[in-house]
């Protein structure tokens, strides 16, 4: 990457000081650097950051955060648009904390930064911290719109279908200056605080990020954050919006959880001509009255199958054996309309029916579990267990948290206790008198309803669709709604390789610039797989293919693969390093330079991207 120096928009007064600090910082040691008396070789870290340079600008993202960015102050010593990519590359690459982003940073090429060597020193966290919020005063959704538009025009994403799902964020501290939402330099600032936790921790407040996701590759297109206590249903109708905004109107479909099946969100996308697929809750009339007629009267549904899935890790014998199906869902052939007017076409999985199977024994099981806890609490000598209806309400608690009221059958026995107690003072003797005291102990005895067992695994396995497009199958309905899963994957990235959680920021605003930093690492690394899965598929179908053409060796062992993830990418660039050469007797100012010669992998990888390896990180 070239350096423009009036781009960069210093000033005298900026390149003065530019001057004082090189001076000042010309023993910082950037690198690895080994000495001996007449030669001193520096070796520098390359890696992957050439190849998220061709990404970033292709996308052109550092003059878009330039447009969109309030203008920096004449003191500003890195232009905030430098900060921003180079906290990018950090979340993909590393992830490192704030405070060693510097130190990081330094094991590179600055130049792969588009930055000063004494410049990489002054990446402390503070003004790092003062970038993010700069950041977030940029992060409307005119500009996440500005960056997926380039997105989709530079590397062809289809808008056909989006997916849309919500994640909880979770914090540690108190945040009391976040406590109720407000403005930060007229930006909405929502509340970090307590409410529902998906990660299941009440007790840690939190804000929900929402997400976008196109079917084509599973690019992110739009993202949000809102304040912790949000209901999910609230966010749909403005992220539809803009979404109808960015694809140019309602032409795509919307998919979504049940969160999207209220009466509003739906009859707000219908109004407006849009096309959405979501399941219906559990908690509305019709879902209640379909597995009443399932249990009542089985025979009278038909079912038609539609799709089949089989176990693609399956080695295929050479005797010819096709491979295991493990799965099958099949479509009831009597569609339905809501109390909306929308279709409701039901769905019965054979492996979900096999799960539904095993968490209602599960829930059995630890139902049982607690019911033996609490007859050994029955059992103790002073135990506050000696009225029936104290007995019958806590095995009605347990029933009805484990969810098995139907399935199991508990009695509780009364026994009671003889004890005589002696009337007075001193010795026994034979004349001494007892008082017959009776004490009430309860024994618990259960067994599993097999009636009730039969009848709640009747509807096992099924579930129901909602959606207003009447040209889609039962088929292609279901596969639409089977792609919602990727931005599960997405959100597992976000958690485990960008771990955006927990989040040990202080200000809320710089939190939230974070999280745009996150958005925009999130969109580099799909179009970075969806870049080489689509060149792989290219080169296994292109004429004269061979096989393994359409995969690549990126996992141990050689193991190759047909859909590598982005850590693989950057895990296998890594290593590729630069050197330099200073000869003490030498006259010459420039250095020698020496790279690093790329295996076979590597080669093949760059070139799967059309990047020349032959000048890479050079």
């Amino acid at each position: 990457m070239k350096k423009d120096s009036s781009k960069r928009g210093r000033t005298a007064r900026n390149k003065k000081g530019l001057a004082a600090r090189r001076r000042k910082g010309s023993a910082t040691r950037i690198g690895t650097t080994a000495r001996n008396e007449d030669v001193t070789l520096r070796s520098f870290q390359v890696g992957s950051l050439p190849l998220l340079n061709h990404l970033l600008e292709r996308l052109d993202l550092e003059a878009m955060l330039r447009r969109h960015l309030p203008k920096d102050d004449v003191r500003q010593e890195i232009p905030t648009e430098r900060i921003v990519l180079l906290l990018v590359r950090n979340v993909l690459i590393s992830r490192e904390p704030m405070y060693a982003v510097a130190d990081w940073a330094a094991c590179y090429s600055p130049e792969l930064f588009d930055l000063y060597h004494v410049e990489i020193p002054l990446l402390h966290d503070d003004r790092l911290g003062r970038g993010l919020a700069r950041l977030y005063t940029a992060t409307t959704p005119e500009f996440i719109l500005a960056v997926v538009r380039r997105a989709i025009d530079e590397f062809g994403v289809t808008l056909d279908e989006l997916h849309n799902d919500s994640t909880s964020v979770m914090f540690h501290g108190d945040y009391a200056s976040a406590a109720e939402p407000g403005t930060y330099h007229g930006r909405p600032q929502p509340a970090i605080t307590w409410g529902h936790s998906k990660d299941h921790r009440p007790d840690l407040k939190q804000l929900l990020f929402t997400l976008t996701l196109a079917k084509d590759g599973g690019v992110p297109v739009y993202f949000s954050v809102d304040s912790g206590n949000t209901n999910d249903d609230t966010t749909h109708r403005k992220t539809w919006d803009v979404l109808y905004e960015l694809v140019g109107g309602p032409d795509f479909l919307y998919v979504a959880d049940c969160k999207l099946a209220s009466r509003e969100n739906l009859q707000h996308i219908a109004a407006r001509g849009g096309r959405f697929v979501t399941v219906l809750p559990a908690s509305r009339r019709e879902d209640r009255e379909f597995r009443k007629r399932l249990r009542e009267q089985p025979d009278a549904l038909v079912w038609n199958p539609c799709w089949t899935r089989e176990d693609e890790t399956q080695i295929t014998a050479d005797d010819g054996q096709p491979p295991k199906i493990v799965d099958v869902i099949r479509a009831c052939q009597q569609e339905q309309v809501t109390s909306d007017g929308f279709r409701l076409i039901w769905f019965h999985s054979r492996r979900k029916a096999e799960l539904d199977a095993t968490t209602r024994g599960q829930r059995v099981q630890r139902a049982i579990k607690e019911l033996e806890d609490l007859q050994r609490r029955l059992d103790l000598p002073r135990t506050r267990f000696r009225q029936r209806e104290v007995v019958e309400q806590a095995v009605e608690k347990i029933l009805v948290k484990r969810e098995v009221t139907a399935l199991l059958l508990v009695e509780s026995i009364e026994i009671q206790e003889e004890t005589f107690k002696q009337q007075g003072r001193g010795r026994p003797s034979k004349k001494t008198k007892y008082q017959r005291q009776v004490k009430s102990r309860f024994k618990l005895t259960w067994c599993v309803d097999e009636a009730g067992w039969r009848n709640a695994g009747r509807d096992d396995g099924v579930f129901p669709l909602v959606t207003n497009d009447g040209s889609l199958t039962p088929r292609e309905l279901l596969e639409a709604y089977k792609r919602q899963p990727k931005i599960e994957k997405r959100f597992s990235q976000l958690k485990s390789d960008f771990n955006i959680a927990p989040v040990f920021l202080k200000s809320p605003p710089r939190v939230l610039g974070l999280f745009t930093v996150y958005f925009l690492a999130l969109l580099v690394q799909s179009l970075i797989e969806r870049e080489l899965r689509g060149a792989l598929s290219q080169a296994g179908a292109a004429a004269g293919a061979t096989p393994g053409d359409e995969s690549i060796a990126l996992y141990p062992e050689d193991r190759r693969t047909k859909r590598p993830t982005a850590r693989r990418i950057i895990d296998a660039l890594e290593p590729i390093r630069r050197y330099e050469i200073h000869a003490a007797d030498s006259n010459d100012e420039q250095p020698h330079m020496l790279f690093e010669e790329l295996s076979e992998t590597q080669q093949h990888l760059l070139k799967l991207f059309k990047i020349n390896h032959k000048i890479y990180g050079r």
